[in-house]
């Protein structure tokens, strides 16, 4: 365990119950969320992949145009 997360912990555990269970679950949804954005990533590569040789064989096709920031 890192030192930040002891000196972290350490204050979590002068709080109320309540408060500690609600830094509790923020802490434990984190973790969930990074999971599942692992995970998406990690699924997504080969269809990252392909629609980046699709955007490149447009490109090269000449089937692209620049984008005007200001037009949008």
């Amino acid at each position: 365990m890192t030192e930040l997360l002891k000196q972290a912990i350490q204050k979590i555990e002068n709080l109320s119950d309540e408060d500690q269970n609600a830094i509790a679950t923020i802490i434990l949804e984190e973790l969930e969320d990074e999971l599942k954005w692992e995970q998406s990533f990690a699924n997504s590569h080969d269809l990252l992949a392909e629609l980046a040789a699709e955007a490149m064989a447009e490109y090269k096709a000449g089937e692209t145009q620049v984008l005007d920031p200001e037009t949008l």
